[in-house]
């Protein structure tokens, strides 16, 4: 079964040929090159592949000839947010336009000065409306995988000259949840993605565009520890320029009673499916998480959630 590593599919040497391409001739040409390493990928990459015939035929219920194209294009579009990527943390970002949709809600949090967490997936681009939040005026600290791929991020690291945010590393002696802890009682926000998960990590098991799939706890169970405000956020990609940044509502995960925990920990996951599909839904080709996702693997500890059951009328504190 294929599953995530936590490492980038990229290799290092890909991402200097595209850099020196963006530093010398622009984002146009490119993107024009990204179309012969996209249909590299699309013959090539087999397991990769796989999993998105299995994501666009059986959880989008398209036929097998679309599926061909939407393969291809999803290679495409990936790449692009890449290229996206670099070019803003490299000093490009004014080729772009941005619409945010629920901005609102993070300045409010940011100006409580409570701290809170700003919860996404691997779908869309949030790393490029991430760099354009410094008009939300409070640090935000984004938590990655200790396994990603070190020499990549260092590259990327001179690319992308000043830097806003912070990065926290997720470590199996859970020595993250420390520093996280810190970063909010300093006020500051804290950036997760709660879809991807390793193999020491605890899980839950819901429901997930049609077939059950595991999600990380921790995103979960950590909105509920720490009491903090949290928004759903995703950044989506629109036209060559554009991106659609949008934010919920922010959620106070607070029981009410004792015992509560382990339900506000299923609500939180519930909010955060139900934001997921539905921008899933109005971009399918964002889908860029490249294993089989909703293979659940035998005999591992999860908890079980059927969150088309569950209520929604939980009493949360605003």
């Amino acid at each position: 079964m294929a599953t995530w590593d936590g490492k980038s599919r990229a290799n290092l040497l890909g991402y200097q040929i595209f850099v020196l391409t963006l530093k010398y001739a622009g984002i146009a040409p490119a993107y024009f090159i990204l179309r012969f390493v996209a249909f590299y990928y699309f013959l090539f990459s087999h397991k990769s592949s796989k999993a998105l015939d299995s994501y666009f035929m059986k959880r989008m219920a398209w036929a097998s000839w679309k599926a061909v194209w939407a393969k291809y294009s999803n290679y495409y579009i990936f790449g692009q947010t890449l290229l996206d990527r670099i070019a803003v943390m490299s000093g490009l970002g004014h080729r772009f336009s941005f619409d945010f949709e629920g901005e609102e809600h993070l300045i409010r949090m940011a100006e409580s000065g409570t701290g809170g967490m700003l919860v996404s997936a691997h779908i869309g681009n949030w790393e490029v409306a991430g760099h354009l939040l410094y008009r939300i005026k409070t640090k935000i600290n984004v938590v990655l995988h200790e396994a990603e791929h070190e020499k990549i991020k260092q590259f990327l690291d001179k690319a992308k000259g000043k830097n806003t945010m912070d990065v926290i590393l997720i470590k199996d002696d859970i020595s993250h949840v420390y520093q996280i802890s810190l970063a909010l009682q300093r006020g500051e926000l804290i950036c997760m993605h709660g879809d991807r998960f390793m193999p020491w990590a605890k899980t839950v098991t819901a429901p997930f565009l049609g077939a059950e799939a595991l999600f990380p706890q921790g995103p979960f169970a950590l909105a509920v520890g720490f009491k903090v405000p949290v928004c759903y956020v995703f950044a989506m990609k629109e036209g060559n320029w554009h991106y659609h940044f949008s934010a919920t509502e922010p959620k106070i995960y607070q029981a009410e009673k004792r015992g509560q925990k382990e339900e506000l920990i299923q609500l939180a996951l519930c909010d955060f499916i139900k934001e997921a599909e539905k921008t899933i839904h109005k971009y399918p080709l964002q889908w860029f998480n490249y294993y089989d996702f909703w293979a659940t693997q035998t005999g591992k500890k999860d908890n079980r959630y059927n969150l088309q059951t569950y209520p929604t009328t939980l009493p949360l504190t605003q």
